[in-house]
């Protein structure tokens, strides 16, 4: 069996070393690669890590040319990936590279294509654990996933399924959307989870908003499917609405005033506008920019 172990880097030079230290220790007695990909770093990640793929053979490093985003930056490292099993793991230790082991022993003995972890407490600040319930809670609805699984991003993908994830090209992957297109012989196990040993997360609000943005209109049509309901809504609505304002003027006694019928009309038109406008203006934009020819990742180079 041969491991691929994927690690975005994205301002880590002070803890990239120490972790590749551990996975050694930890992956003792196992065929095993390790694919760094330099998400843009703004620090010396990028030396330090040419520096580990030239004295370690089992490490590959590759870097971008610019921030990506953390997801395409898996996406790169997947497409260079040669393992039985392939293993995301984040930069910061809170995932221990120990628990690699967890993963791939439920794996084999379950026969999943894909395991997730999940923790009895998070060591994350409020904000990001609060956005992770909710993108769980919102993909149970758009991607079907069972309620009770967590979509972490420290998980082990078979080989199989890594085939198929990669076939994606456009510029806005979301691998747990791209799992759940390809399986669902999904199994899960507890790990430990820690906190951060150095510096602070790069995971703001504004990218859990992305995420949100991204699930929702790249990987569902749930918000295209939501027209019938909204047009109906204000259709009847706005008909009652009219409807009473006709009875008004014919049984009286006062008669219904010009401007509130042109209001109520105004405010019909221009909500259903609005609402095709800006959902519809989403669609177009990402399809666009998925046509544009705009790339996952770019490599700046290789070092192996």
């Amino acid at each position: 069996m041969r491991l691929s172990v994927i690690i975005p880097v994205y301002n880590s030079e002070g803890s990239i070393a120490s972790l590749i230290q551990r996975l050694q220790q930890a992956l003792s007695g196992i065929s095993y690669e390790v694919v760094l990909v330099n998400d843009g770093s703004r620090d010396a990640s990028e030396a330090v890590c040419t520096k580990l793929a030239e004295e370690k053979p089992e490490v590959t490093f590759i870097s971008l040319r610019r921030n990506f985003g953390e997801f395409n930056a898996v996406m790169c490292g997947l497409n260079h990936a040669q393992g039985d099993f392939c293993v995301m793991i984040d930069d910061d230790f809170q995932n221990p590279p120990e628990e690699i082991l967890k993963l791939i022993d439920t794996a084999t003995h379950g026969n999943f294509d894909v395991v997730y972890t999940y923790y009895d407490k998070k060591e994350h600040a409020l904000y990001r654990n609060m956005g992770s319930q909710f993108v769980n809670w919102i993909t149970s609805y758009l991607l079907d996933k069972p309620k009770d699984l967590y979509l972490s991003s420290f998980k082990l993908i078979r080989r199989e399924v890594v085939q198929e994830i990669i076939q994606y090209k456009g510029p806005y992957p979301y691998i747990d959307g791209l799992i759940f297109r390809v399986t669902r012989t999904i199994g899960s196990v507890r790990v430990s989870h820690q906190k951060r040993q150095s510096g602070s997360s790069n995971y703001t609000f504004r990218k859990l908003i992305s995420l949100f943005l991204n699930i929702l209109f790249c990987y569902s049509a749930l918000p295209i499917r939501l027209f019938l309901p909204i047009g109906l809504t204000l259709l009847g609505g706005g008909a009652l609405l009219l409807l009473f304002l006709f009875g008004q003027w014919i049984i009286g006694p006062d008669d219904p005033k010009g401007w509130q019928v042109v209001t109520a009309t105004l405010l019909l038109i221009g909500g259903i506008q609005c609402t095709l406008l800006s959902v519809l203006g989403e669609y177009i934009g990402k399809s666009f920019m998925a046509e544009s020819g705009q790339p996952q990742f770019v490599i700046k180079k290789i070092v192996s």
